[in-house]
Parts: C-alpha cells; sequence; structure tokens
C-alpha cells in the first residue's frame, strides 16, 4: 500500500468563504490582532502533494544506464531511418505488459491517438504477429531504432516517463527516427561544445551517417521532440549544444509534442499523409469557406467577414495580430447578424458531407465562437445523417446548443458527436430576441474523429493574473462532474515566473452511489495551444491517475470519498467536503507560457477529462466512449426539414 508523506502546507493557501485569498502577513496580522471579525473569514490549509518538482528529462532519468545516445537499445542489427526493412506495418501491433503502472498506460494510449490525428501511423492491440511492440516498467525510458527484434520488441516506459512528449519520443525511436541532433548534417547547424560533456558520454554526440539514415529532404528541425535539449549529459560547465541561431538556444528540448517536422517526416518516411482521425479543419481564409453550403430563411445569412460592428473586431486565427498588415487580409470569420429582421428567422451553415472511418464512431467537433447578439439568440448545430446516397434529405439530429449572456471576447466550445453514417454538421443561428447589437460569429472549426475533453476552464488575463496575484495564492475551477458522477476541482497554484496544478476530489451528488477510494480514473489537464489547426497544436498536457491504495500518513486513503477522508470547506455556493490536491507545482514557466498561442488575446484554456481506466487492468485497449443525448428542446426550420442547403 502507498503512502503520501510529505504533504506540503502552503502558507499562501487561504482564502475566505467567498474565495478571496489572502496572503501569509493577512494571516499573521489576523492572528495578532485576534480574528477582529471570525465570522466573516474561514482559514484553510489546503493540502497538496506534488508528485515532481519539475519534469526530469529522459538523459536525467537514464543517467546511470549509460544506453546509446542516452535511450536507445541496441541490436545485433542495426536499424535506421533509411533501410525499409526496419519499417512497421500499420497499424503497429503493440502490447500494454503488466508492469506497466496504470497512469502510464493511460499516457500511451493518449500519445496514440496523438499520432493518429497528425499521421498517418496507427496502432492495435497485438492479436498473433511475430513482430510487435511490448512496453514495459523497466528502468528508465528507452526504444530500439526500428523494427529490430521478433517476438516482442522491448519499449520501457519507467519511472518519470509517462508523459505524453516523451512517450512519442520513445514510440518515434520505435517507428525509425534517430535523434535530431544525430543527422549528418547537424554541424550546419548546432556546435557540440565536448569540453562541457561528461567525461565517458561524448560518443551520445556521434552522428549518424548518411550511408544509414536519411533526413528525408526535410530542414534541420530545432523544435523535434527527437532533440537533446542544451544541457544533455553536462559536466556543469555550460551547454553542451549551442544553435547556431541563438533564438533557439532554449527551443531545442522542448518536451511538449511532436513538431510539424516530425509529423511531416514520419508521414515521408512511410509513404502516407491522410490523418486517421482528422475530418475537417476550417479558418475560413479562402473565399471557398471549404466548400461549406449557405441559406437562410431571410435575404441576410452567414456571411464571411474581417469585422463586424459590434464584435468581434477581428477574427480567432490572427487575434493579437491585428496591426500585421499582411496576416490581417487573410483574418475572417463567419457571422451572422441578428440586428435586422424578425424573430424566428434563421440561417444555416453546413458543411461537405463526411463518412466515419475509425471502428469508434464518435467525433468532436470544436470551434471558436463570438456572441454579441440578444441573450435569446441560439446558435443550434446539427448533424444531418444520410442513408445512402440516394438519400438526398438525410435526418437531422440537434447536438448542442449555445444561448444566454453575450461576451466581449472569442469563447471555446466543443460539442461530442456520434453519427454512424455519412453525415454533415450544420450550424444554425437563430433569432430570438427583438433588439440585438450582433450576432454570432463562427472561427477556426476543427472536427475529427476522437474523444472531446470534458471540461472548459477559460480564464481571462492570464499573464496579468499571473503578475499581479501574490505568490503561492491558489485560484479554484469551477467543480466538475467526471462522466461517473465523481465531483472534482481543479487548482492552481500561481507565482510570478510559473504556476502549478492540482486535482482534488469534493463532495457531489453522487457519493453513496460512487466507488471508494476513486479507482484508476486519470485526470488530464491540458493547456490548449490555441493553433488554429488541431494538427498543428503542440498543447502542454500532464496526466495523474487515482491509485485506490494511496494513503496519507493518518492512514486515510488519499482518493477515499471526501465527506469521510476530507476538510469542511465553504465556497460562494455554499458548504462542502474536499480532499487534499494532487499534481505538480511547476506545470509550466511564464517563459514557456508566452510560446506557441498558449495566451491568445491575453487569455488561456485548460482542458480537463477524468477518465476510467480500469479497463487496463486486464486489457490493453479502452472500450469505445460513449456520447450521451443532451436535452434540447427546439425544432428544425421547416426548410431544414426539406434537405440540405446544398440540395437546392
Amino acid at each position: 500500500m502507498g503512502s503520501a508523506k510529505g504533504l506540503e502546507i502552503h502558507h499562501h493557501d487561504l482564502y475566505d468563504q467567498f474565495d478571496v485569498f489572502i496572503d501569509y502577513v493577512s494571516f499573521l496580522e489576523c492572528i495578532i490582532n485576534g480574528f477582529a471579525k471570525p465570522q466573516s473569514l474561514k482559514i484553510i490549509f489546503p493540502l497538496i502533494l506534488d508528485i515532481d518538482v519539475e519534469e526530469l528529462d529522459i538523459n536525467k532519468i537514464n543517467k546511470d544506464l549509460n544506453l546509446h545516445e542516452g535511450d536507445i537499445m541496441q541490436s545485433n542489427l542495426r536499424s535506421s531511418i533509411s533501410l525499409p526493412g526496419y519499417k512497421w506495418e500499420s497499424p503497429v501491433p503493440c502490447v500494454l505488459d503488466e508492469s506497466l503502472d496504470m497512469n502510464a498506460k493511460g499516457v500511451i494510449l493518449r500519445a496514440f491517438e496523438q499520432f493518429r490525428l497528425k499521421t498517418c501511423i496507427d496502432f492495435k492491440p497485438r492479436e498473433t504477429e511475430d513482430y510487435y511492440i511490448r512496453v514495459k516498467k523497466l528502468t528508465g525510458c528507452w526504444s530500439y531504432v526500428g523494427r529490430a527484434t521478433s517476438g516482442g520488441q522491448e519499449l520501457s516506459i519507467g519511472a518519470g516517463c509517462d508523459t505524453i512528449a516523451t512517450v512519442e519520443h520513445e514510440f518515434l525511436h520505435a517507428l525509425s527516427f534517430f535523434h535530431e541532433q544525430s543527422r549528418y548534417d547537424r554541424d550546419e547547424h548546432v556546435i557540440i561544445n565536448y569540453d562541457n560533456i561528461l567525461e565517458g558520454r561524448e560518443n551520445n554526440f556521434n552522428k549518424v551517417g548518411a550511408n544509414i539514415s536519411s533526413t528525408l529532404g526535410t530542414p534541420y528541425d530545432y523544435m523535434s521532440v527527437m532533440h537533446y535539449g542544451k544541457d544533455a549529459f553536462t559536466n556543469g560547465n555550460g551547454p553542451t549544444i549551442i544553435t547556431k541561431l541563438p533564438e533557439f538556444q532554449d527551443v531545442i528540448g522542448q518536451r511538449l509534442e511532436m513538431s510539424s517536422y516530425d509529423v511531416f517526416e514520419l508521414n515521408k518516411l512511410y509513404g502516407c499523409n491522410a490523418s486517421i482521425s482528422l475530418v475537417e479543419h476550417c479558418s475560413f481564409n479562402n473565399e471557398s469557406i471549404c466548400q461549406m453550403s449557405r441559406c437562410s430563411s431571410n435575404t441576410v445569412g452567414w456571411e464571411r467577414v474581417s469585422n463586424t460592428t459590434g464584435g468581434p473586431h477581428t477574427d480567432h486565427t490572427y487575434l493579437g495580430k491585428e496591426n500585421n498588415g499582411e496576416i490581417s487580409k487573410s483574418a475572417y470569420f463567419m457571422h451572422f447578424s441578428t440586428v435586422n429582421g424578425k424573430q424566428g428567422d434563421t440561417a444555416r451553415l453546413e458543411t461537405k458531407r463526411m463518412t466515419p472511418r475509425r471502428d469508434c464512431k464518435v467525433q468532436c467537433l470544436q470551434f471558436f465562437y463570438y456572441h454579441s447578439g440578444n441573450e435569446s439568440d441560439q446558435l443550434n448545430t446539427w448533424i444531418r445523417e444520410f442513408d445512402s446516397e440516394d438519400d438526398t434529405n438525410g435526418t437531422l439530429r440537434i447536438m448542442d446548443q449555445i444561448t444566454g449572456t453575450k461576451a466581449d471576447y472569442w469563447q471555446l466550445h466543443y460539442v461530442p458527436m456520434n453519427a454512424k453514417k455519412t453525415f454533415q454538421v450544420e450550424f444554425e443561428v437563430s433569432k430570438r430576441g427583438l433588439n440585438s447589437n450582433g450576432g454570432f460569429s463562427l472561427d477556426d472549426i476543427n472536427l475529427s474523429e476522437t474523444e472531446c475533453p470534458q471540461q472548459i476552464w477559460h480564464i481571462r488575463n492570464f499573464e496579468t493574473l499571473l503578475n499581479t496575484t501574490p505568490s503561492g495564492t491558489f485560484k479554484f475551477s469551477p467543480k466538475y462532474y467526471s462522466p461517473e458522477g465523481y465531483h472534482y476541482q481543479i487548482m492552481l497554484q500561481l507565482n510570478v515566473d510559473r504556476f502549478g496544478i492540482y486535482v482534488r476530489l469534493v463532495s457531489g451528488d453522487y457519493d453513496d452511489q460512487l466507488q471508494w477510494p476513486c479507482p484508476w480514473r486519470q485526470v488530464t489537464f491540458l493547456l490548449l495551444d490555441q493553433n488554429p489547426n488541431i494538427q498543428q497544436r503542440m498543447s502542454k498536457q500532464r496526466s495523474i491517475t487515482t491509485d485506490p491504495t494511496l494513503t496519507n500518513d493518518d492512514g486515510n486513503y488519499f482518493w477515499g470519498n471526501p465527506r469521510e477522508v476530507g476538510n469542511r470547506q465553504t465556497d460562494e455556493n455554499g458548504e462542502f467536503y474536499a480532499g487534499n490536491g494532487y499534481g505538480t507545482s511547476v506545470f509550466m514557466t511564464l517563459k514557456d507560457l508566452k510560446t506557441r498561442e498558449f495566451l491568445k488575446g491575453g487569455d488561456i484554456f485548460l482542458l480537463f477529462s477524468m477518465q476510467d481506466l480500469s479497463q487496463l487492468l486486464q486489457n490493453d485497449s479502452l472500450p469505445c466512449p460513449s456520447v450521451s443525448a443532451r436535452n434540447i428542446t427546439v425544432f428544425p426550420d421547416v426548410r431544414a426539414e426539406q434537405g440540405p442547403c446544398s440540395a437546392r
């Protein structure tokens, strides 16, 4: 049985019943003054368990293993990206060994989904194949290069290796990739400082010759997930790798996700380029609007515009880059105005027809929207399924509705869908209010055959929040329910130069119906890279999994029922019970936050899911996710019932 020892009490983890946080000095003043107004202040010390202070790089995890280039296991036959016999057939058969930690198993499956989204490579549970990858928890993170051995080629995801980037890194080795700085042309791009390399580790910086490897005609990629960091194998005297372009010195060694060139190179190596799970992406930068069709019950319908009087004043794709003249020429989005016309007017924007390809018939539609109209106006999302090529009308099903208070900023939205036949997505705006100063706008649509994140936490002006909040302060998310009914909350620990992230269980409506301690639920925190194209994103994510055997120092189960093991607390919604927090104090630094498109218009989006991994105790895969029907009362426009816009 594990024990969560050394729980940290942070001096700034204090807040009153209105979620107003006070610093340690204020707390001491309260003590000195005898809590002059105790009825208005409830002092709480949230207890947290750090899973790590910092994410260790592969080379640090493997420092005592003396592997080739730090994480490559060598076989008698040397494989490389230019020897076709060492490539795999897709889908690549895999076995998740019982030695793996449950969290690692979940992260591996998430990494597989990233390969499916961004590349043409798929994975599957092994059946009877002689050549397959057996993923095990051995010492360190390592892999062979290419298809090297039969009978279960080992790939290790050991302690500390269970991050999405590390898993991608090791599987790219298995798919025939060497390290980026091993390219035979690397001296044109980086300088290896041998004076700073640990004695005896110089061979880790050898180049791979052109006779057994290939660059595949791709430029040197400082952003590659396969690149060493600047301090790899350093003896402490300084960096071992110096980039000839100084702006990339702190970029090399990134451990977010595969880069765009990693993806391009993998697809080129395997001679394919079609994503397994991407269905459609559209940012409306082209007048063709991605072959979408439009129709309306009035003379005015959806329009492709660059700004509107009532907002937005720019698209989401290039938000924050409005002053760049060249970029602004491509900055368009779709807008339907509800300023004029009569109540009941509708307009529809329809995608082209698409056919699900994966065995699990689930899709995730995501888009950014801007609501500047009347609070009664509606943005309805429908799917229209077709029984055959001869079926011109199809069958409509409502999937989602956005209505309510307008806002003067772009918002992110996800719609889980379950189309089983050829289908199209239809965005319908319905004018419901009398007075309006705007309407609905859409931008950066992505549709994929994947499961949607379960929750979105939109935090506005986040950099300002970091800079103006006392160091160590905690910011609490709304409370969320998992699909099974577990109630949880996310906590951000804010500092000027970084922020940490934790999850804790809180009391909920279904506690008496659930299994306790909470078993094998994987919580994934994802800070969204707001690149408009989902395939180009390099988001930051970490996952933790509830271990039902983990205990606190007091003997209580860490993931026990909060009503039994938690502390009674109060917020603006009343009293509740909260367990201890579990996470990391360094999720991201401010320096890294300013890279990519994590901040856009000053805002960030944190995405969360709590996924049941218990099936992985006996299996190498999870059951298909289900999509629950939403209780939405809305009737399709008469013209919509007659068929799609494209049929007219």
